[in-house]
């Protein structure tokens, strides 16, 4: 799995711009070492003349360098507000933890860095002109530091034209709801699966409590502690799941088998928000929040629920065959060192049907696609699966029966169409 660490910093806006700018900066000093290389070696030929040249070269540079530095901050400002506001508005008409997609989006992290590295690559070449004209006297000619920053310049509006696509796909709900079904099937990917039943881990020996602030539980180091189980020869519990709200004083860990230091709590790391990184149900969750929304009274879209609850059956056939259950994570022995809790089947249909289902009164659209859908996950559930799957068609048919007066209407209603209505 990816460690935290880089998942953390793909939630951060700053890492990229900061690390962009540092680039820059040693960027910069590269050019500047060739450009005073450059002159001194024909200093030393005596070709002034050429030098002659290239501070005419180069002063009519400048000027473009200087119209660079003096606009492109200006020009980021205008940008990114207007992509606030696109943000702004994706978040109030599909759900605010959409929001994430665009923090994440590794084109507007780009970017915001490389105008970011442009503006400051002018101003650092600003300062390498020399104000004297005489060929034998300048110390350096900022010639390369001049094409690197019309370079560079080109780069960011080709970034732009990119940037602004992307944002604009992200006012799109079918975008939205893409991203979101890739970003889960990822998690999927890196889960490890259900591996069967263990021995019995036996009673507790003792629990290593949360010590930081209140939030939710983000994500767990599982190598960290995985390794720290393997030398204390323990095995470790994770006691609440991924997406649980935690407070100071509450057990996250219990050891079986012996004793284990406390700091190890520190691996289970807790935030405002709940992440991809290990959160098999988040996507739903988004899925389930942008159906919601298309549905309340004041949005009144049945259709984006209907974009919704297709990529939530796209998930749920996807989790129909595989096993799920409490994952156990190994070591290098095949030791299992570290018993974590996930949703288990139920949980996940109950995720994604049960708020939109209470919802699809008066739109049949909705509550054809949801049967259509169920119907789906019916033919390829194993048996064993089926009963949650059963009792949301049922009470889905209970609701339409109690809400449409019309027999025309509830027999319209309760036919299963994978578009809706058409």
């Amino acid at each position: 799995m990816l460690s935290p660490l880089r998942e953390h910093l793909r939630d951060t806006f700053w890492f990229a711009p900061v690390v962009a700018m540092a680039g820059v900066f040693v960027l910069w000093a590269a050019a500047s070492a060739v450009d005073t290389a450059l002159v001194e070696a024909l200093q030393e030929a005596e070709a002034y003349d050429e030098v002659t040249e290239l501070i005419g070269i180069v002063e009519d540079a400048k000027t473009i360098v200087t119209t660079i530095s003096s606009a492109m901050m200006t020009f980021i400002g205008v940008v990114f507000s207007i992509s606030l506001v696109a943000v702004q508005m994706a978040s109030g008409q599909f759900s605010p933890r959409v929001v994430r997609i665009f923090i994440r989006s590794r084109i507007t992290k780009a970017t915001f860095s490389v105008f970011l590295a442009t503006f400051l690559l002018s101003l650092l070449v600003l300062t390498s002109y020399d104000s004297g004209t005489d060929p034998r006297r300048v110390s350096t000619v900022p010639l390369v530091q001049s094409a690197l920053t019309l370079l560079m310049v080109g780069l960011s509006l080709l970034l732009f034209v990119a940037y602004v696509n992307t944002t604009l796909r992200l006012m799109r709900v079918g975008h939205v709801v893409e991203r979101i079904t890739t970003e889960s099937f990822r998690v999927l990917a890196k889960q490890p699966r259900y591996a069967g039943e263990v021995d019995a881990l036996g009673e507790a020996t003792a629990f290593l409590v949360h010590r930081g602030r209140a939030g939710l539980v983000r994500d767990v180091n599982v190598a960290l502690l995985v390794r720290a189980a393997r030398r204390q020869g323990v095995v470790l519990r994770l006691l609440p799941r991924i997406g649980d709200f935690v407070v100071p004083g509450t057990p996250v860990l219990a050891v079986h088998g012996g004793q284990a230091s406390r700091r190890l709590a520190a691996a289970v790391s807790v935030g405002v928000e709940r992440t991809f990184h290990q959160d098999v149900g988040f996507g739903l969750r988004q899925l389930a929040d942008i159906g919601l929304r298309a549905l309340s009274p004041a949005v009144n879209d049945p259709t984006t629920a209907v974009q919704s609850l297709d990529r939530i059956t796209q998930l749920l056939a996807e989790l129909a065959g595989r096993p799920l259950g409490t994952v156990h994570h190994r070591d290098r022995a095949g030791v299992v060192r570290l018993v974590q809790d996930v949703p288990g089947w139920t949980d996940l249909v109950d995720l994604g049907f049960t708020e939109i289902r209470g919802c699809a009164a008066g739109n049949p659209q909705v509550s054809r696609r949801m049967l259509a859908g169920l119907d789906d996950l019916l033919s390829l559930a194993p048996e064993d699966r089926r009963e949650p799957l059963v009792r949301h068609r049922t009470l889905l048919v209970q609701l339409v029966e109690r809400t449409a007066p019309e027999g025309a209407d509830r027999a319209f209603a309760l036919e299963a169409d994978r578009q809706g209505i058409g």
